[in-house]
């Protein structure tokens, strides 16, 4: 679909006595380095940010809520996976019931496409670092818990997790009735782009949100750096097919592809299936 973009764009320009210019509907517009000036892209978008005044974490995330999320990845050995969702289904929603514990378990999931054998973990801290310090402290007293990771620990080939923050504009995620499919697509930007991403998709958003199919959309800031998640649902992949190939009908979606995929160094498309107790069905 991005090709079609850089096509249909490429085609109307031409290049002319002082240099390139575009006919058509298209605009060949040259961005300056140097000098104080905003960029061009800024007149835009109604949310604007200005990369030269802040750290990106506190010009992109929310600023009334102070909510911190942790992503774990389980890459599960194959003949144990039965197990291990057995085991997490009778844990995790322990501890996201008990009010003792300022965390939430936003959604679990196994991986149905993409790396196989593998479990998703989306949990919230309410309360940011202190709230998450306060967990991880808890949980070392758990005895229950310390039984499961070690349990846990025979099944597993490998883990990793990533901090992140929540974009400001995307909607919190919320439980949600199914049976649905989820897609995490996750890209690894390239430093330095993280505002020039949240500008764009400021706009985005509100494209994509004609079929509630948006859940949540995150960066990363423990971890992989310059990493964003953006997390969706879709009843099956064939709606989800519908869904995609409708956004490309409205109005600024183009653009918004064509520029945005020169920040991304990688990209990656999980298809999830949530797990029994996920609050995200």
């Amino acid at each position: 679909m991005a090709t079609r973009v850089l096509h249909r764009l490429s085609a109307g320009v031409r290049l002319g006595p002082t240099g390139l210019n575009a006919s058509g509907q298209a605009h060949l517009i040259a961005r300056s380095i140097s000098g104080p000036q905003d960029s061009w892209f800024k007149s835009l978008f109604v949310r604007k940010v200005d990369p030269r005044k802040d750290a990106h974490s506190h010009l992109l995330a929310k600023k009334e809520i102070n909510n911190l999320y942790k992503i774990q990845f389980h890459n599960v050995k194959p003949e144990c996976l039965d197990d291990y969702n057995e085991l997490c289904e009778k844990v995790l929603p322990s501890i996201h019931a008990d009010p003792e514990y300022p965390c939430e378990l936003v959604g679990t999931w196994n991986t149905w496409y993409g790396e196989q054998d593998q479990a998703v973990h989306l949990w919230r801290y309410r309360g940011g670092y202190p709230a998450l310090t306060e967990v991880m402290n808890k949980l070392r007293q758990n005895k229950d818990f310390m039984e499961y990771r070690q349990e846990r620990g025979k099944m597993l080939l490998s883990r990793r997790n990533q901090l992140l923050l929540e974009f400001s504009f995307w909607d919190e995620p919320a439980p949600r009735a199914g049976p649905n499919i989820y897609e995490l697509r996750s890209y690894q930007l390239r430093p330095g782009t993280m505002i020039e991403w949240g500008n764009y998709w400021a706009r985005a958003i509100e494209i994509r949100q004609h079929n509630q199919e948006a859940v949540g959309g995150f960066f990363s800031q423990i971890g992989s750096l310059y990493t964003v998640h953006h997390l969706w649902a879709y009843k099956d992949l064939q709606s989800r097919e519908n869904i995609r190939n409708a956004a490309w009908q409205r109005e600024g979606w183009d653009e918004v592809v064509y520029y945005t995929v020169p920040l991304i160094q990688h990209m990656e498309s999980r298809i999830m299936i949530p797990m029994k107790n996920s609050p995200l069905k």
